[in-house]
């Protein structure tokens, strides 16, 4: 055959093939390594999952807890043993090494349920590690002798070797999951179960017995104060809090320690934050012993309700825990929360207890009738039978002939097994024989085999009895440590330090944390940052190292409070507008504008009581006119609002005649103190010389005003007779002057008329301008804008020299 036929006979078809393999390249070696690595992993990962990481729902335990707690049992002879002998025997059962059954050891005796501890088992407050393995002795705890083992009851299995038998599942009758709580990283999943009050599981399985409504929170061996108000049946999360005492205003006590951490984790985190400027202590000493004691004292200025709400905020003082609950329930994994959980565990031990009594109600039947087969043989002397049988056969055959006519009195029929047993009784047992003993023995058996029966018709009750019990004779070694409280959230932005230095070159356009030169700007890690063009445009980003902003920029920190006193110009009519806003709803780098386009900013401010003096532009009828400008009178209006006209013409200059101040209370303290100095002048000038107030009677004021009447009478009358004469005066120059003409029939008074409105105004008004320079306080006339109808504050100066009025 040729060798490219053969070729093409051995190669297979790349198609029949998996896609990985046909990437790579066709190798038969690369198909089978990709089917080996594909199934070897499922494998692994269901290894893990179910052997390793996941508890069983039933006893709540992992495989390793498992045979830690089997080995127990077997070595248990009410006395402690080695650890490092329990750990050897364990290995029989768990092919992980030693270190893991040592360190979970450790971690179920540090749970303080199951096992007893004798030595140092290390310190779950202060995170120290136990001794090893060979200095340090542990025993099963009573609970756990009188809950989790039962022989009788317990599947078992062979051990990884074969050489050895271990329980598939213990019986548990406590919800030992929800006890000690756990945590687990499996292969795609993961566990964690919060611990709950040994009492408070066994009052709420109580209720679930009787259909009545629980609820059951976790409870940590470490204490703290929690808030449940997210927490939902295992679902939600909780908030941890340090016990923190106030001891005087400059000293704080931590009593006890966040689930989670250790005092020596937490002195490094305050550590840290006191380090990072986040908050400011003096010194930190740690006293913990037998409980936690961590003694906190703060510097001079800094008060003790701040600092505790900045351990809380910044360091592990607070802890939010959020619990997943993940099981393996009939051989898989699967999600459920803790009311699920109590419930299984509740059916769980009505059906371990149902088997028990079945098994006692077994017991207690083959020993009636073991007690009565026994009575029958020795009272009737059916052994007399056996004296010439010369078989085994034979003796057999006679020892069931004499029981036959007695079977009614037994509970089953008569074995083989019954008959060996009976005739392997002893001549000096048969001979010393008491009748009365034995019935009363049966009256013994018929009693319990009664209670049993009565036990297994109300299971219920038989059940919360078996708990009430327990808590009975346990509880008090459990209370509750965790205190249930409702915590008032601390916002870590509003006790912020404000310890960052943003620096702003205005040279570069650059701005940002490493920016040295230029000026600083101080904020907290926290804050955001508004970046405002000249052109009206800005946005809000977060504080970075270095950006570039460009020049003539106004840069804030945000402040959803803060008010801005804006002014900018229209650039085409030169009208400016003014306005007060606030930024209150933003998404972060998008940009906005302040104002319309084709404007520019001519001032921006976030001081209150800002007062300017604005310069308006000259015209020939007017020159020097000024306005003032109280911003504090301005209406708050939103950022993109268009703002209020300033005046009716174009404005040269804003000058500040009054800086304003960063708040509300320094301005009404100047102005309390204003008053203060109005009210000192005015009582210096107590004793200067005042009018007197003349009172008049009512005649008095009628008599004036009739004298005041007359007189004005009489001025009209004296004004009358002027006219007249200067309207015939003016009609004889006329019949002088032209005689020839017709006469006109327009009247006297009109041509004065006439004359009179022919005057300039400017001579008008220069007659009635007054020689002496005075400040004119107007009323502000309403100005018409896009926000509707508002006053425009001014407290305008004229120039008598001028006849120009400012219209806002």
């Amino acid at each position: 055959m040729d060798t490219d036929d053969t070729a093409d006979i051995i190669k297979p078809n790349p198609e029949q093939y998996d896609p990985l393999a046909a990437k790579i390249g066709f190798s038969p070696f690369a198909t089978h390594l990709n089917r080996m690595m594909t199934g070897n992993f499922i494998d692994y990962a269901s290894y893990v999952i179910k052997d390793r990481a996941i508890p069983d729902v039933d006893d709540g335990l992992k495989p390793v807890q498992r045979r830690i707690l089997h080995t127990l049992f077997k070595a248990d002879d009410g006395k402690f043993h080695k650890v490092a002998n329990i750990v050897g025997a364990c290995m029989a059962y768990h092919p992980h090494g030693d270190s893991s059954i040592y360190g979970a050891l450790v971690t179920v005796a540090n749970k303080e349920y199951f096992i007893e501890k004798q030595g140092n088992f290390g310190n779950i407050l202060t995170g120290d590690n136990a001794s090893a393995a060979r200095y340090i002795e542990c025993r099963l705890s009573p609970l756990a002798r009188e809950t989790l083992f039962n022989t009788e009851t317990t599947e078992f299995v062979d051990s990884y070797d074969g050489r050895n038998k271990e329980p598939v599942c213990l019986p548990a009758k406590v919800p030992a999951l929800l006890m000690m709580g756990t945590e687990g990283i499996a292969v795609g999943m993961a566990t964690r179960i919060l611990p709950h009050n040994f009492n408070e599981l066994l009052k709420a399985q109580i209720k679930i017995l009787r259909g009545q409504r629980f609820e059951i929170y976790p409870d940590f061996l470490c204490g703290g104060i929690m808030d449940i108000s997210q927490y939902d049946f295992g679902r939600g999360k909780v908030t941890v809090r340090a016990k923190i005492d106030i001891l005087n205003n400059k000293t704080l006590v931590i009593k006890q320690v966040a689930p989670g951490t250790t005092t020596e984790s937490l002195m490094s985190s305050i550590e840290e934050a006191a380090k990072n400027g986040k908050i400011k202590i003096a010194s930190i000493q740690d006293y913990t012993a037998e409980h936690v004691e961590i003694e906190i004292n703060l510097p001079r200025g800094v008060q003790a309700d701040w600092a505790l709400n900045a351990l809380y905020a910044f360091t592990q003082c607070e802890v939010s825990l959020s619990p997943n609950i993940t099981v393996i329930q009939r051989g898989r994994p699967k999600e459920i929360h803790v009311g699920e959980v109590l419930h299984h565990n509740t059916q769980t031990l009505v059906n371990i207890l149902r088997w028990e009594l079945l098994n006692e109600q077994n017991k207690l039947n083959e020993k009636y009738h073991d007690r009565t087969l026994e009575r029958i043989f020795i009272e009737e002397r059916i052994y007399k039978k056996i004296e010439e049988c010369t078989s085994q056969s034979e003796v057999f055959e006679a020892v069931r002939s004499g029981l036959k006519p007695f079977l009614d009195q037994l509970r089953r029929d008569v074995s083989d097994e019954d008959i060996e047993r009976l005739l392997r009784i002893p001549i000096r047992r048969i001979s010393l024989f008491d009748i009365n003993k034995n019935n009363k023995e049966l009256e013994e058996i018929l009693k319990a085999l009664k209670e049993v029966a009565y036990n297994l018709e109300h299971l219920k009750d038989y059940t919360i009895n078996f708990i009430k019990n327990l808590i009975s004779k346990y509880g008090k070694q459990y209370p509750r440590l965790t205190e249930i409280k409702s915590i008032e959230k601390v916002d870590a932005k509003e006790i912020a330090v404000a310890n960052v230095k943003l620096g702003y070159d205005k040279v570069g356009g650059y701005i940002g944390t490493q920016i040295n030169n230029g000026n600083h700007i101080k904020c907290t890690e926290f804050d955001r940052i508004i970046i405002l063009t000249k052109d009206g445009k800005f946005k809000v980003t977060n504080i970075s190292d270095k950006l570039f902003v460009g020049r003539f920029t106004e840069i804030f920190v945000v402040d959803k409070e803060q008010i801005y006193s804006v002014i900018y110009t229209d650039k085409k009519s030169g009208i400016s507008y003014h306005k007060r806003c606030m930024i209150k709803k933003f998404i972060l780098d998008k940009e906005y504008l302040l104002f319309p386009k084709g404007n520019k900013l001519e001032l921006i401010d976030t001081n209150y009581g800002i007062v300017l003096d604005c310069h308006l532009e000259d015209t020939s009828r007017s020159k020097g006119v000024t306005a003032e400008l109280i911003f504090d009178d301005v209406p708050i209006r939103s950022a993109t609002a268009k703002g209020f006209k300033t005046a009716s013409r174009p404005i040269t200059k804003f000058l500040k005649k009054k800086r304003g101040s960063e708040s509300k209370t320094q301005i009404e303290e100047e102005q309390k103190q204003d008053e203060e100095e109005q009210a000192e002048d005015e009582a210096k000038n107590k004793n200067t010389w005042k009018a007197p107030k003349i009172n008049f009677t009512q005649d008095e004021v009628d008599d004036a005003a009739a004298e005041n009447a007359k007189a004005k009478a009489a001025e009209l009358e004296e004004l009358e007779a002027k006219r007249l004469a200067t309207s015939a005066k003016f009609a004889n120059s006329a019949k002088t002057e032209a005689p020839s003409e017709p006469i006109d029939e327009q009247s006297t008074e009109e041509k004065l008329a006439e004359e009179v409105e022919t005057e300039t105004p400017e001579e008008t008004e220069a007659e009635e301008t007054p020689q002496k320079t005075e400040s004119v306080e107007e009323e502000p006339k309403a100005n018409t804008d896009v926000m509707g109808d508002a006053p425009t504050p001014f407290k305008r100066k004229i120039d008598p020299d001028s006849t120009f009025t400012l219209e806002p």
